[in-house]
């Protein structure tokens, strides 16, 4: 059964390449408590090994996670076990009741969940979510745009830790990014290799909002959270429920 962010991966990942979810937690904290949302329940879609979690109880929310890969769940868990979390796809989990959803590290562009189909998922979510937010409630995202690479010309990265080496190839094709990722990790004297392939459709900022105000948000675009910078060819969302 092929799997994404399986157990090799999904390691790599929270030892390795926690950046992202950690350098932006300051910035989202101080935009939600600047919404004044300070307290009550946050929903992280596409929560990965709970490192944004952690940084929401540490600060006094209540946490629902939400993962497609049981691997990433697995940590999560065990990372902040005061948190509840579910494996689910982010586009069809149940959205309770909440002050605000967070859904951070370009969660939203993965195609391998097969709720995603474009478009059409991404209305139905943003609808789900204004309902589930409270009034005055807040959904802050990132997107993947197009320009990640130059189109046709793959690019390739190596990246290596105490007991892991990850290999990502990443080509993008019009609206497609793909990652061919291989991972070797060390188990016993021996080093175990995976394979996964990530595809990710891309989108418009400028698409994103307009789908926002469609659902009843008012929205502002970014470059980053605070005073966190995102990568290249990134938007961030402040999308806000009128109260």
């Amino acid at each position: 059964m092929e799997e994404w962010y399986g157990e090799d991966l999904a390691y790599i990942h929270d030892v390795g390449f926690g950046g992202y979810a950690l350098g932006a937690a300051p910035g989202i904290l101080e935009i939600l408590a600047r919404g004044g949302i300070r307290e009550g329940l946050v929903v992280d879609l596409g929560c990965g090994s709970g490192l944004w979690a952690k940084e929401l109880t540490d600060a006094g929310y209540n946490v629902l996670g939400v993962d497609v890969s049981e691997a990433m769940v697995g940590i999560s868990r065990s990372r902040v076990p005061e948190a509840e979390f579910r494996v689910a796809s982010l586009f069809e989990a149940d959205i309770p009741s909440c002050n605000a959803v967070t859904a951070i590290g370009e969660v939203l562009n993965y195609l391998f969940d097969s709720a995603n189909d474009g478009d059409r998922a991404l209305v139905r979510l943003f609808d789900r979510i204004h309902a589930a937010l409270t009034p005055g409630g807040v959904f802050v995202f990132d997107v993947a745009e197009p320009g990640q690479v130059t189109r046709a010309t793959p690019t390739r990265t190596f990246s290596e830790g105490g007991n892991w080496v990850v290999l990502v190839e990443k080509e993008e094709d019009r609206e497609t990014l793909t990652r061919r990722i291989v991972t070797f990790r060390k188990a016993g004297e021996c080093y175990r290799r995976t394979d996964e392939v990530h595809r990710l459709r891309l989108y418009g900022a400028v698409d994103i909002a307009d789908k926002l105000r469609r659902a009843g948000f008012r929205d502002r675009v970014a470059r980053g959270y605070g005073r966190y910078r995102l990568p290249k060819a990134h938007a961030a969302f402040v999308a806000r429920k009128p109260a």
